[in-house]
């Protein structure tokens, strides 16, 4: 066979080829990009629409945390404000602080609540910027751990303020160097007044201790829970004049369960769902109420047969002694007991001894 035939034939079997690959395109895609009759019927999905499915997209800042993916990791996270009452014990937080630190430090404080949010404690102990003194407490009653975190504007404004710096000028800050002693426990001063505060913030709803357990300046040694726990998180705002810095308390869900259903509740008035001005007036009136005693001078069983044929001017004896103490009833209730006697021509009863209620 000449080379010319050999050619041709070459070329007949690539344009046979090409045809063949055109009807197995037409026979699997259709024009609206759908797979053909011979496949699922499922449209392929772009990589764009597979990232906007998963909640990533190309401008990481319009990244929504509710959608695809991320809501559902997000998913366990409490949101803080199915706890209504922990906005008001914040509150109260830093009213109290800003009389309390005004006092420490013979300065104009200023305390600010920035927000009030939920985040996790492992990602959170990563975004805490360094170098930062972190201060463990614990809530005693409670029988778990809290965290406060003072970062380093702040402990740099507050020793320079208690060791009498002048106002108008800058803290000096010596960064990349541990903090001293005289620093540790100055801030300490500070963190327990904090704690004091935050403990009388709680007062209303339960009452409990927040005592310092130690600080430290390194985040792996103030790990208090499980990273993927959820906490709730307040950042604050200290200013004294032109120098302060952040303070920020983080408590684990976990340390907030027991009184979980005191802080479900809705906030009403100027106290913790309470109102003083008829607290006041009912004690008030239950002071004036009018209130009768029974003196039992004895008592007899008898038949109810005999009852019912007593005649006027039959006698009945009793088992009670002028030196027995006689009982002074409310109702069906004992209340006192005493001996009688006489005064005035009356017949009295001297309280000396208090019944106890009994118990179901």
């Amino acid at each position: 066979m000449s080379d010319t035939q050999t050619a041709e034939k070459e070329d007949q079997t690539d344009e046979l080829d090409n045809q063949v690959d055109d009807m197995d395109a037409d026979a699997s895609m259709d024009d609206d990009g759908m797979i053909g009759e011979g496949d699922t019927g499922a449209r392929i999905l772009n990589q764009a629409e597979i990232d906007s499915l998963l909640g990533f997209d190309d401008d990481f800042s319009d990244m929504e945390e509710n959608s695809g993916v991320m809501a559902l990791i997000n998913a366990a996270l409490v949101n803080y404000e199915r706890l209504p009452m922990l906005d008001i014990v914040f509150d109260r937080l830093v009213r109290l602080m800003s009389t309390s630190l005004r006092n420490l430090t013979s300065d104009n404080v200023e305390v600010s609540l920035d927000q009030v949010s939920t985040v996790r404690f492992g990602d959170y102990m990563n975004s805490i910027p360094l170098p930062a003194m972190l201060s463990v407490f614990k809530a005693e009653e409670w029988d778990n751990f809290g965290l406060m975190v003072t970062d380093s504007s702040l402990i740099y404004s507050i020793v320079d303020v208690l060791l009498g710096g002048r106002k108008g000028s800058s803290a000096i800050r010596v960064e990349g160097r541990p903090y001293t002693t005289i620093e540790t426990k100055l801030v300490e001063r500070m963190v327990n007044v904090a704690l004091a505060d935050l403990s009388s913030a709680f007062d209303p709803l339960s009452p409990v201790s927040f005592n310092l357990d130690r600080m430290e300046t390194n985040p792996r040694f103030a790990t208090i829970t499980q990273a993927g726990n959820a906490c709730v998180l307040a950042r604050m705002r200290i200013d004294m004049g032109d120098r302060g810095g952040r303070a920020e308390v983080i408590i684990p869900y976990a340390t907030l369960e027991p009184i979980r259903e005191l802080l479900l509740q809705m906030f009403m008035g100027e106290k913790f769902g309470r109102d003083s001005i008829w607290e006041n007036h009912l004690t008030h009136e239950l002071m004036k109420t009018d209130v009768y005693l029974q003196a039992i001078l004895g008592e007899l069983s008898m038949p109810l047969s005999r009852l019912l044929n007593m005649k006027i001017g039959e006698t009945l004896y009793f088992n009670t002694k002028p030196a027995d103490k006689i009982e002074l009833r409310c109702g069906d209730f004992p209340i006192f007991k005493g001996p009688m006697g006489q005064k005035e021509s009356q017949i009295a009863v001297r309280i000396e001894n208090y019944i106890p209620p009994k118990k179901d």
